[in-house]
This record gives structure tokens, C-alpha cells and sequence, in this order.
């Protein structure tokens, strides 16, 4: 368990809000972060694996022109993977993450390149970061920016 994903569930039972994710390029390693927290049942409703780009329409509802004409990793193909998890699971609170970990470009994106997007009642963070080494590096690394990201986001929800 990770101090960072307890502090999470914890930000999550004070704002009185769930959570869910959308993981393409983390492979539902952002879920099993939280989902390993003891009483994490109370506010997570669930993860999505969308690891392929019709996963991402069908399940997500993302739109295929927008893919198209975005590429599959882009803010805002990540914020409508997250507001497709919001609709799925009927959660506050969604992550996302799209990228690209190597060793080969995709969708027009250099490796390393990771774009995390979280949606909910509060403002809604999208970034992109280049996170340097091999896929495992890149992984674990988008793994923590999202993390980042939802404390960022449950924080401003607590301080209401």
C-alpha cells in the first residue's frame, strides 16, 4: 500500500466522494493503488482497462473522430476517457491516463509521454509529462502523477 493512494481513500471519505479510473497506458495499476488501501471499498466504484482504442469508444464513449484527429494520447482524449468513468462506474471522481511507454512512437507521441486527466465536481486537471527510461520507468511514473493528481483534485474538494 502506498502512503500516497491511503491519504487518497482517506481525502476521498471526508469529501464524501468515489472514485473511479480510466487506464490505458498504467494498465489498471492506478486501481490496484487504491483498491490495496484497507476500507478503499467505501469510495472506489471501479477501474476500466482501455488499453485499446476501441475499448476507449465503446466502453468510454470517446469520440472516434476525435481520436482521429487528436491521437490517442492527448488531453482530450484523457479528459473523455475520465468522463466516461464518471458514467460507467457512477462515480464523483475519475482519473485517466493515456500514453505512450515504448520502446516505439505511438499516435505521433515519442515515448515517455504521459497526459493524466482528472474530472469531478472541482476544476478538471489535464497535464502532459515526458517521463524518461524504460516502459517500467514510464509506468510507475504515470502511476504517480495520477496519484498526484487525485490528491490535487480531493484536496480542493476538501477544503470547501
Amino acid at each position: 500500500m502506498s502512503p500516497e493512494a491511503a491519504a487518497i481513500i482517506e481525502l476521498a471519505k471526508r469529501a464524501g466522494v468515489t472514485l473511479a479510473t480510466a487506464e490505458s497506458l498504467t494498465g489498471g495499476a492506478v486501481c490496484e493503488a487504491l483498491v490495496s488501501v484497507a476500507g478503499a471499498s467505501a469510495v472506489v466504484r471501479g477501474g476500466i482497462v482501455a488499453y485499446h482504442t476501441e475499448v476507449k469508444v465503446g466502453a468510454l464513449g470517446v469520440s472516434t473522430l476525435l481520436i482521429e484527429r487528436e491521437g490517442p494520447v492527448a488531453h482530450s482524449v484523457a479528459i473523455a476517457m475520465a468522463r466516461g468513468a464518471l458514467r460507467l462506474f457512477g462515480a464523483d471522481v475519475a482519473v485517466a491516463t493515456t500514453g505512450v511507454a515504448g520502446p516505439e512512437p505511438h499516435g505521433g507521441r515519442e515515448p515517455g509521454t504521459v497526459v493524466v486527466a482528472v474530472v469531478g465536481p472541482g476544476p478538471e486537471l489535464v497535464t502532459t509529462v515526458y517521463i524518461e527510461g524504460n516502459r517500467d520507468d514510464v509506468m510507475h511514473g504515470a502511476v504517480a502523477v495520477a496519484l498526484d493528481h487525485l490528491t490535487r483534485a480531493l484536496s480542493s474538494l476538501d477544503a470547501r
